[in-house]
């Protein structure tokens, strides 16, 4: 793994920010989001995305924390967002680790997230979030992944959400906290 301008890793393993620049004119503005051969220079392998997904997310809208089975490059293309990623791996040197970005127009970045990251949007702005994302796997459902999801009000996570009365799936309020999921079994982690 290599250091990239553009490119920078953040305190969680696995979990990159990508910035590169914006050009504008009095047409609008180009930015190349992301090149896929200094993406694979820093992480050290071969990202073959194999599905691009459009999540579109309502003002005060809540998901996650959801660990895909899967890399993902995610980049949101409009309105503000606050996207919270958590190491929920308790195998991981940093589970429990979280780092918070605040995107909009004035910073559009993109992230690498590894497989396994929890991955958590919060839309701030008046409007809809779209929400682009490039994996490496065909979806199949969680069921099939064994991946488990994880609280939005985890007090192990500790995120200071930024939307007061947020709406959430209930798919999404009947997760478990990771003291609930991994306790039992990694005791030393809880202390």
């Amino acid at each position: 793994m290599t250091d990239n301008q553009y490119i920078k890793p953040t305190s969680i393993e696995g979990l990159y920010m990508i910035k590169r620049p914006t050009f504008t004119d009095e047409r609008g503005y180009f930015r190349e989001v992301f090149h896929l051969d200094e993406l694979e220079q820093v992480i050290g392998y071969a990202f073959t995305s194999v599905q691009m997904n459009h999540s579109v997310s309502k003002p005060r809208v809540i998901r996650g924390f959801h660990p895909d089975p899967w890399d993902k490059l995610v980049y949101p293309v409009s309105g503000e967002v606050f996207i919270a990623i958590a190491d929920v791996d308790p195998k991981s040197p940093t589970f429990k680790k979280v780092e918070t970005f605040l995107i909009n127009d004035q910073n559009r970045i993109a992230l690498f997230l590894k497989k396994g990251l929890g991955n958590s949007i919060c839309v701030v702005s008046k409007e809809p979030v779209h929400y682009v994302y490039l994996v490496t796997s065909y979806w199949d459902g969680y069921a099939a992944s064994g991946m488990r999801a994880v609280r939005l009000d985890d007090p192990d996570l500790g995120v200071d959400w930024p939307v007061k009365d947020p709406i959430i799936s209930e798919k999404d309020k009947q997760n478990k906290t990771l003291r609930e999921l991994y306790a039992d079994e990694y005791p030393d982690l809880f202390k």
